[in-house]
């Protein structure tokens, strides 16, 4: 049993990557988890995986680019639990080009999910947690928040501003709503699978061979999640060591 034992955690982005680990990391210490992301069908297999290891987790169906979407997944999250202690807002895509390629949709496509999706979510779970006078928000950012690469501009501008919002919010909300920003490096995902571009294809398979494993930065987000009360914990910056920026 743990400080997080019976704590109510939506993960959003949990079909897999980051999501998938930290849903069944959480789940393990005794939380109660609610899983959002798109396909259904990875989602069931989650819960169906968490339950059977004896842990607590339903989901929700939810594209997070669609804030009714959003709200949908609160108040499910209601209705099952009756609170929200912790959002994890893992969600994201990696639909990376040079910007001389004029790839307009996927620039859409992540600033509606990587921005807009965690707005979104943020703005679905606070009024529950602004009325429990208490909850976390885990805001998942990259090392790209950090320093920005070529090839990949409209990704590391969500992600920067991931990490300003974060930051903003925290001075805003007070002592009682902690807010943590996870930045990691090269992560075993499906998050740069879609890349068009077989130049930066070709360069993202070769960073990402000693790439940390899910696991590993669900393990940072339990870390930030145990501090004891009065102590936040308001980023995690995590790379492989073999990982130079």
């Amino acid at each position: 049993m743990s400080e997080i034992s019976g704590q109510v955690v939506i993960v959003t982005g949990a079909s897999s990557g980051i999501g998938a680990a930290t849903a069944e990391r959480l789940a393990a210490a005794g939380a109660k988890v609610m899983l959002a992301a798109r396909r259904e069908d990875r989602l069931r297999e989650l819960v169906d995986r968490i339950r059977a290891a004896g842990g607590e987790a339903s989901y929700c169906v939810t594209d997070v680019s669609q804030q009714t979407a959003t709200q949908r997944l609160a108040a499910a999250t209601l209705e099952a639990h009756g609170r929200i202690d912790v959002l994890v807002n893992d969600a994201g895509v990696m639909s990376i080009s040079p910007l001389s390629a004029l790839r307009v949709e996927d620039w859409d496509r992540m600033i509606d999910i990587n921005l807009k999706g965690v707005l979104y979510a943020m703005a679905a779970v606070l009024p529950v947690m602004q009325k429990q006078n208490s909850g976390h928000l885990i805001n998942v950012a990259s090392t790209l928040a950090h320093v920005p690469r070529g090839g990949a501009a409209v990704y590391c501008a969500t992600k920067a501003a991931v990490l300003s919002i974060s930051e903003a919010f925290r001075q805003e909300i007070g002592p009682d709503i902690r807010t943590t920003v996870i930045s990691p490096g090269a992560v075993t995902s499906e998050l740069h699978a879609g890349v068009a571009d077989p130049g930066l294809r070709a360069t993202l398979a070769e960073a990402y061979q000693d790439a940390l494993s899910g696991t590993t930065v669900a393990e940072a987000i339990l870390y930030a999640l145990l501090q004891p009360a009065g102590v936040g914990i308001n980023e995690i910056v995590l790379r492989p060591t073999t990982q130079g920026a």
